[in-house]
């Protein structure tokens, strides 16, 4: 198994790439730390996993709340975190950009970007003594942005940007740092994205510009964190993987 004997940390795992990652993870023999903002959420997958799996809640956008996050993780791992998936994530409805107004521009920033600053802070400690994996899922968006998601978008370059950064930065640890850009997914983000409404007519509409004709999966984009956390991906680091049938070519 692929990650026998590691341990991971993956926010956003209570639903959609987040549950995909984590469920992927343990089945090559990873212990897993389910985190997610919805507790009840988080104990679905945890639960669903089994024993290689624990939920434990927390606000990625919340220093305070983080800090507690790795105390945990330091505890519960016995102070050795060997891959990191910075996952979650918000939304911006498809909507003009001068129509958001600044709570929910702020919420997507603080989400999207400051939650890589938080897990920066408190979570290298756990890593640093071994190394290992950070992976942070941003998005297509980051080079091929969609009209009506510029906040999102940009809260997403800044988070390739970033991941890109850390790599360099964290080199003497021995810390790889890459990032994942999927497609729009088939999850329950899907109509944020779509303007709030999922209908068969506006989902051809997005699936139209991805050349192989569908969405992405949360399978499509665990199988990608698991080669990166891999030791399969050992000499790769600062990459951006385009998980996404093409839409960025």
């Amino acid at each position: 198994m692929r990650l026998e004997g590691k341990t991971a940390l993956v926010t956003g795992a209570g639903s959609g790439f987040g549950e995909g990652i984590a469920r992927r993870f343990a089945e090559e023999g990873a212990r897993v730390l389910v985190v997610d903002i919805d507790a009840e959420a988080a104990g679905r997958v945890a639960d669903a996993i089994g024993p290689a799996a624990e939920a434990v809640v927390a606000d990625v956008a919340d220093g305070d709340s983080v800090r507690r996050l790795f105390e945990r993780a330091d505890a519960i791992f016995d102070g050795r975190l060997d891959c990191l998936v910075c996952n979650a994530g918000v939304p911006q409805r498809n909507r003009p950009m001068w129509e958001i107004d600044e709570a929910t521009f702020d919420r997507i920033y603080a989400v999207n970007v400051k939650s890589l600053y938080h897990a920066a802070r408190h979570g290298l400690d756990l890593m640093k003594a071994n190394g290992g994996s950070i992976i942070v899922t941003s998005s297509t968006a980051a080079v091929r942005p969609r009209p009506g998601l510029t906040w999102y978008n940009g809260s997403k370059g800044a988070a390739t940007v970033i991941a890109k950064s850390m790599a360099l930065e964290l080199v003497p640890m021995k810390i790889r740092v890459n990032a994942i850009h999927p497609v729009i997914g088939d999850t329950g983000m899907a109509a944020e994205f779509m303007g709030g409404e999922d209908t068969p007519e506006i989902r051809e509409k997005f699936v139209s510009t991805v050349p192989l004709g569908r969405m992405s999966t949360p399978l499509d984009i665990a199988n990608a964190c698991l080669f990166l956390a891999s030791d399969d991906a050992v000499f790769i680091t600062g990459t951006c993987i385009e998980v996404d049938g093409g839409r960025c070519v």
